[in-house]
């Protein structure tokens, strides 16, 4: 039985979490506020199948275009707070922010 050796040369990651990562780039916050973004047009995206409403009908229910649905939809577009809290208002959800 051989004893394990110590490696010779460390890893400053090791251990490290992806959280610590972005931080350090100066990425974190852009990072998170894409993943609610896409996590949010994806539930609405979901609620809109279930419901069986189309973009046209969510339009005709936000008073709005049909590209607006799409700018909503699409995480990698932007969109304001008021049209997100609209859009899932015409699925029948609401939108619940909270500060930490």
């Amino acid at each position: 039985m051989t004893k394990a050796t110590k490696p010779t040369k460390t890893n400053p990651r090791l251990g490290s979490s992806l959280d610590d990562l972005l931080a350090e780039r100066g990425m974190l916050e852009e990072v998170r506020i894409a993943a609610i973004k896409r996590v949010i047009a994806m539930e609405i995206a979901d609620e809109m199948r279930r419901r069986h409403i189309t973009k046209s009908e969510m339009a005709k229910r936000m008073n709005t275009s049909r590209a607006m649905i799409d700018r909503v939809l699409d995480p990698e577009k932007e969109s304001t707070l008021s049209s997100i809290a609209q859009a899932a208002r015409a699925v029948g959800k609401r939108l619940e922010l909270t500060l930490v």
